[in-house]
């Protein structure tokens, strides 16, 4: 067990009801589960609650065992926004969260460069940030993400700013790498179908009470192709269960 929400509660002090109530979820070493709901529903909330970019106002979040009080190493954040520093190669990039952390410097050169192998970008390791595409950039945040090896990758829609095209490449590589190195993973995303795709399980979240309205295990088997009849009537009915909570 890698991941434990105990009656996980967030309530900030502008408003009269929790955000969140009562949240109870365990994610499994290796699992990669999808937290999708209407806009307000508090998912960004959860992710900075494990996190430990907020405190929860009741319950706790528990790490194989420990408590999360703040940031961690045990636990990678990729944003919408890749952070990446313009002035850096993307392969300084990709090193620069290892050299925070003290890995030396053959550590950082051959998880760089495997990583960034694993996200084919090893051929554009020496470009400028400044001249790749969005989807690389991405593609890169990613790449220096995975090499921190921590226990949970958390991702708070990573490819929602992206046109729709190199969205669906990124979500087929993404599927392929989690296939390949079975990173726990944490995944927001207002996507049903980005959710349906990725996911082993697909937690809904209701805007209204703030709590988990239904968890939905998916079992279709990988890789998964959206216009499949089975893919598509899974979609629909995770879909009409996020309509109803939103109405």
């Amino acid at each position: 067990m890698a991941l434990v929400l105990d009656g996980l509660c967030k309530r900030f002090d502008n408003s009269e009801k929790d955000t969140l109530h009562e949240i109870d979820l365990e994610v499994k070493t290796g699992e990669f589960v999808c937290i999708v709901g209407a806009s307000g529903c508090g998912k960004s909330t959860l992710l900075n609650l494990v996190a430990g970019l907020e405190r929860p106002s009741q319950g706790k979040v528990l790490l194989d065992g420990e408590e999360v009080i703040k940031p961690g190493a045990d636990r990678t954040v990729m944003f919408q926004e890749h952070g990446l520093f313009p002035w850096l190669s993307v392969l300084e990039n990709v090193k620069f969260g290892m050299r925070m952390a003290g890995f030396s410097k053959e550590e950082q050169d051959k998880k760089a460069r495997h990583y960034l192998e694993m996200v084919k970008l090893w051929d554009y390791r020496d470009y400028p940030i400044h001249q790749i595409s969005g989807g690389m950039r991405q593609r890169t945040a990613l790449a220096r993400s995975l090499t921190m090896e921590s226990k949970v990758l958390l991702m708070d829609e990573p490819f929602s700013a992206l046109d729709k095209q190199t969205s669906n490449r990124l979500r087929e590589e993404l599927q392929r790498i989690w296939m390949e190195t079975k990173q726990t993973i944490l995944f927001i995303t207002h996507s049903v179908e980005e959710a349906v795709y990725l996911a082993d399980r697909v937690v809904v979240l209701s805007p209204d009470s703030g709590k988990v309205a239904e968890i939905v295990t998916v079992e279709l088997p990988r890789p998964r192709h959206v216009y499949a009849p089975e893919f598509v009537e899974l979609r629909h009915r995770i879909l009409e269960e996020v309509r109803g909570e939103a109405v």
